[in-house]
């Protein structure tokens, strides 16, 4: 089935970007909401996307929203969550944040594509997802993944990726300003293991399984070609960007107390769910689905990683600021 209009819940953020412009690309008709329309902007230069100002999470939005389209994509995900309280948690609970966004939503989306009769269902997971995950971050989404894979009356496919970075990147580019700042690094977890895979191959392979009916029901993980530990992607981003950093990696007990200190600061650079989810590698069993080559970072990163004129970096400026 050609699908001609789409929903996209989460399409303002960094992956929704390039899933939008794939989508575009191919003439499809693209609905985002957004509760702060203006921080969607740059959607609005995509010539069939349209941005709506809503709260997926007000009771009966979603009904509403997902009304004559003829499939969801959920893009929807939060890296921390305020937490529960204590005496009720249990190694499978979540706090109150991971269990609206992971948890509820993606119930309330496969009730809402029921009620309006929409078949088609697309969804972002995690690696390393498990109820008995060490992190309240991948129980939670494992929570909200299995919901989705149980709706056998849809056609549910869900992509697991490894650590997605491109341009807009919170991953990378937050290890260059640091580069840019401090004289040194003391990196946290610094032997935990990823596989990070382009933004761009990740919409590529989303948009090639929309209008597939062989990947009903499935789940792909998403990684590129190479695995690195924490220490080592600091190190490439330090020499991607032309800085002479000492890069040192902290022991457990010290990662667990910097995580600890960071969640507490303005912006949660850093919180022990994020320690935790670096417990389970981030790594893929198998390859890219099909056939796709994915890009390597190498490849990639220097384009945005590598020093340039202000001029140069207006663009990414511009939308870091949402604007």
């Amino acid at each position: 089935m050609r699908f001609e209009n789409v929903l996209v819940i989460g399409g303002s953020g960094f992956i929704g970007r390039h899933v939008c412009a794939a989508l575009a690309a191919e003439s499809i008709d693209v609905t985002v909401p957004s509760r702060r329309r203006e921080r969607a902007k740059h959607l609005l230069l995509l010539p069939t996307v349209s941005v709506l100002d809503a709260d997926i999470l007000a009771p009966g939005t979603l009904e509403r929203l997902v009304a004559g389209h003829q499939a969801v994509i959920n893009l929807v995900g939060i890296l921390y969550s305020r937490r529960g309280r204590r005496d009720e948690r249990g190694p499978n609970d979540y706090g109150p944040d991971f269990a609206r966004m992971h948890v509820e939503l993606p119930q309330a989306i496969v009730a809402a594509c029921r009620a309006n009769g929409v078949k088609r269902l697309l969804h972002v997971s995690a690696l390393g997802v498990s109820p008995s995950a060490p992190s309240e971050y991948l129980r939670s989404k494992a929570i909200g993944e299995q919901a989705l894979l149980a709706a056998d009356d849809l056609h549910v496919t869900v992509f697991r990726p490894s650590v997605v970075f491109g341009p807009e990147d919170r991953f990378l580019n937050n290890f260059a300003l640091f580069a840019r700042l401090l004289p040194a690094f003391a990196v946290p977890c610094p032997d935990a293991r990823f596989q990070p895979v382009y933004v761009g191959d990740v919409a590529r392979v989303m948009l090639r399984a929309l209008d597939d009916p062989q990947t009903h029901g499935k789940a792909y993980e998403l990684c590129g070609p190479r695995q690195y530990s924490l220490k080592a992607l600091v190190e490439y981003v330090c020499q991607a960007t032309g800085h002479r950093r000492l890069v040192f990696g902290l022991p457990d007990r010290l990662s667990y107390l910097q995580a600890a200190i960071l969640e507490r600061l303005p912006g949660r650079l850093m919180t022990r769910d994020n320690y935790r989810s670096m417990q389970a590698p981030s790594v893929c069993s198998g390859s890219f689905p099909f056939g796709i080559e994915p890009q390597p970072l190498e490849a990639v990163a220097p384009t945005y990683l590598a020093p340039s004129r202000p001029r140069e970096r207006y663009p990414q400026l511009r939308w870091r600021a949402r604007r």
